[in-house]
């Protein structure tokens, strides 16, 4: 589907009658997620990766003779909105639960509307530890996103194979890149002792002109960059960067972290991705030893998009709304209460095996695969060559 339709789509949800009572057998979930804007590109698919779910569960009879209604609304991937909402969702339109919000800005805001309301909130991407670190931790929040301290933490472990001794990073300067920038440090300098940090450059989130950072960064003369803008960001990066040759004066030697290898990404850029470089994704699409259970959902995930290739994205959408449901079904009851008590080590399963939710930090153990990004005949975009799924559980604590 085109993104203009499903954005007309949205709207058509956001339309919605304010305050409509539920239905006896209905079970409103609010989907706050960015859906214009930069964070769009990866916002849209996780949107319909939930919607596709909730489309799968009310087909096979609902969840306790209950069907579930997804309501979707736009973030734009900006915190102020995201809480305007989210407590919209919650007092207009009565939603049971919420799962969404996009960025690690976001959701920790909207985290302290759901725990005032005392409303069931499932984070799908936003990774900062600080949404569930000591301080912050409440009975109503759930997150089956990585973490900044497992994905900085195995971007560490890749680049400390490599033959380089300076290097520089660049992350946009909130939670998300403050928290993953602090992660990769201290753990690269602990495998790699002779490296040396040469440069952190910290542009906003939806930074419009690179230009002064990428300029900064090359006048260092770094051998390796770890980058952690993602979406649209990352976007201006690379087309900003090609004309001064930010890529090339590293050889390429760039480890990006923000699902930069998601095929979002490289079908958006096209041949001015930079080829060559190590990224990540929640779900490589293009996975030649996938499981049987991948296959069958990314089948479906075809056809419900009616796109040939799918989305690397729409999993996270899909998982939020699958934890939602193994907590409602575990605790056998609609009950917020009962469901928040269920989702404590919960395990269920996903189209890439099954993740449990611990119950000391309500975080999922997931982890993401990484890849050199490269061009094939058999693709009109680049794509992750010799995936690999990292084990997140050594980086979690």
């Amino acid at each position: 589907m085109r993104r203009r339709t499903f954005m007309a789509m949205a709207a058509a949800g956001a339309a919605l009658p304010l305050g409509r009572a539920k239905a006896a057998n209905e079970v409103r979930i609010g989907f706050p997620m960015a859906l214009s804007g930069p964070g769009a590109l990866y916002g849209t698919p996780i949107t319909r990766g939930a919607e596709m779910c909730v489309a799968e569960i009310n087909a096979a009879g609902g969840l306790n003779g209950r069907k579930l209604l997804l309501i979707p609304r736009d973030s734009k991937g900006n915190a102020d909105e995201s809480v305007r909402v989210s407590r919209e969702l919650i007092l207009k339109d009565n939603v049971d639960f919420l799962v969404g919000t996009f960025t690690s800005a976001e959701t920790p805001a909207v985290s302290t509307i759901a725990k005032e309301n005392k409303t069931l909130l499932i984070a799908p991407t936003a990774k900062t530890i600080q949404l569930t670190s000591p301080q912050n931790l409440h009975p109503y929040i759930y997150r089956v996103a990585s973490t900044t301290d497992i994905e900085g933490r195995t971007a560490a472990t890749i680049m400390a194979k490599w033959d380089v001794k300076r290097v520089a990073t660049i992350a946009p300067d909130y939670a998300y890149g403050r928290d993953i920038m602090e992660a990769f440090t201290v753990l690269l300098k602990k495998l790699k002792p002779g490296v040396e940090i040469v440069d952190q450059q910290w542009p906003k989130l939806g930074q419009a002109d690179f230009a002064p950072f990428i300029t900064a960064q090359m006048s260092k003369q770094p051998d390796a960059i770890f980058g952690a803008c993602f979406a649209g960001d990352f976007a201006s990066l690379v087309k900003q960067g090609k004309p001064l040759g930010y890529f090339e004066a590293i050889k390429n030697q760039y480890v990006g972290a923000g699902e930069t290898g998601s095929i979002e990404m490289t079908r958006s850029l096209g041949t001015d991705y930079p080829v060559g470089i190590v990224a990540n994704a929640y779900d490589p699409v293009i996975w030649p030893d996938a499981p049987e259970v991948h296959k069958k959902y990314h089948a479906a995930l075809r056809a419900y998009l009616k796109d040939e290739y799918g989305s690397s994205w729409a999993i996270q959408g899909y998982e939020g709304i699958l934890a939602l449901a193994a907590g409602i079904k575990r605790a056998n009851s609609f009950d917020t209460e009962k469901v928040c008590k269920a989702m404590l080590g919960l395990t269920f399963e996903t189209p890439i095996g099954p993740q449990t939710i611990r119950e000391k930090d309500h975080s999922a153990n997931r982890g993401q695969f990484w890849g050199k990004i490269v061009r094939t005949s058999a693709y009109p975009f680049p794509v992750m060559e010799s995936v690999s799924y990292t084990d997140p559980t050594p980086f979690m604590d």
